[in-house]
């Protein structure tokens, strides 16, 4: 809820709904009585209170779900109150269909088969899917912050603007089913791929759009549809009844390595760089050679402060794909740095030997002071004994002659 919104307003000082109603009803009847017979104010009062119950009505189909107007659920065909309910993960069957605010339809599918929380839709239809009943037909306001967004909506080919920036859309949402599918629903290579196809698919859309957080949780998500090895070829395929071809095997483990590449790229673009090199790690168990790989290792190593190591891996990558002008350009660019940082090191270490000298003359100075100090006071101790003698020396002479 906006904190804001509803500190500054204050349910005491509204009228309740029964209030309203009383008002509603003594007004019109006072109206009533001065342009028509007294006989008709019971039928005109019955009307109102007619015209109440369809206030009442619209007021309980109608929902703001955050409490500040970015997500409206209107009802308008109610369900069974017993009717199921999704929830997250569950695979759902609904019929939508979206428009902009001056009606142009920019949206539409016919039962489009989705799992709920994985952002196979617009937030905001997401967000309200675990609140309807099957059977239910709502519409459902969205605001740009769980639409579109700032980005809008374009096409590549033709490119075009099919929704625009900051569009806010309406929708009238169907949810015709709601399925939990266990163990034996996915017992099915065609199906575990096609899943964990859609989620890459879904994934790579909110990359390209710059939602890296959103790719990442979809890339994950289609990893747990393509089988649960961890990339390791000699493990056991974890689902221990499922049976399955070599080849099926095969396939599914490449394209878990093409998500593990793709997962590591989003981690690296939000600085997880510990997270990106276990997902580069990964690949290179089953595909040492793997060029995407170790390019994205060598990006990791180079977030972490470890130039060396990434030049290493850049140089490799480069005898693999000698005509990849990208992995030149970044050799370059590392060895650049490389020296820079090289060069720092020696300026450092200069200043630090600069330092070290300087302390040392300055120790070497103190241990000096002390010595001329002494030499001094043995002079004039040798001076003063000299007198001594010498005064004691006449004393005595004088004494005997």
């Amino acid at each position: 809820m906006d904190v804001e919104k509803s500190s500054s307003s204050s349910f005491e000082d509204l009228p309740s709904a029964d209030d309203t109603k009383d008002m509603r009803a003594a007004q019109a009847a006072i109206d009533d009585s001065e342009t028509s017979d007294t006989d008709d104010v019971p039928a005109e009062a019955a009307k109102i209170d007619s015209a109440a119950k369809v206030d009442d009505d619209n007021d309980e189909n109608e929902c703001d779900i955050l409490g500040n107007k970015q997500l409206l659920k209107r009802i308008i065909k109610k369900a069974s109150s017993s009717a199921k309910r999704p929830n997250r993960g569950d695979l759902v069957t609904i019929t939508y269909t979206g428009k902009l605010e001056n009606g142009t339809i920019v949206e539409k599918e016919e039962r489009f088969q989705c799992h709920v929380g994985d952002l196979e839709v617009v937030q905001g239809l997401d967000m309200v899917l675990p609140m309807m009943h099957v059977g239910e037909v709502a519409e459902v306001t969205v605001d740009q912050r769980f639409g579109y967004g700032t980005a809008g909506l374009k096409t590549d080919n033709p490119p075009e603007i099919v929704i625009p920036p900051n569009a806010q859309l309406i929708y009238e949402l169907e949810l015709v089913d709601v399925k939990y599918e266990d163990f034996a629903d996915l017992k099915s290579f065609e199906v575990l791929r096609k899943y964990g196809a859609r989620k890459k698919e879904r994934a790579n859309y909110f990359y390209k759009r710059v939602e890296y957080n959103n790719a990442i949780h979809l890339y994950r998500r289609a990893l747990d549809y393509l089988d649960h090895r961890d990339g390791d070829p000699d493990a056991e395929f974890g689902k221990e009844d499922l049976e399955l071809s070599n080849s099926d095997l095969q396939s599914l483990l490449e394209d878990r390595l093409i998500v593990y590449n793709n997962l590591a790229m989003a981690q690296i673009k939000i600085g997880a760089y510990d997270a990106a090199l276990q997902s580069v790690e990964h690949v290179l168990r089953c595909q040492p050679n793997n060029p995407k790989a170790l390019y994205r290792k060598g990006r990791v190593l180079e977030g972490k402060n470890d130039t060396q190591g990434a030049i290493k891996l850049l140089q490799k990558v480069a005898t693999l794909e000698p005509d990849n002008r990208t992995v030149q350009s970044d050799l370059a660019r590392l060895f650049i740095k490389a020296r820079r940082e090289e060069h720092n090191e020696k300026e450092m270490y200069q200043k630090m030997l600069g330092q070290a000298k300087k302390m040392e003359q300055k120790t070497s100075v103190r241990q000096k002071a002390p010595l001329v100090d002494n030499s001094k006071l043995k002079l004039l101790g040798f001076l003063m004994g000299t007198i001594l003698i010498g005064v004691a020396g006449v004393a005595i002479y004088r004494y005997k002659y």
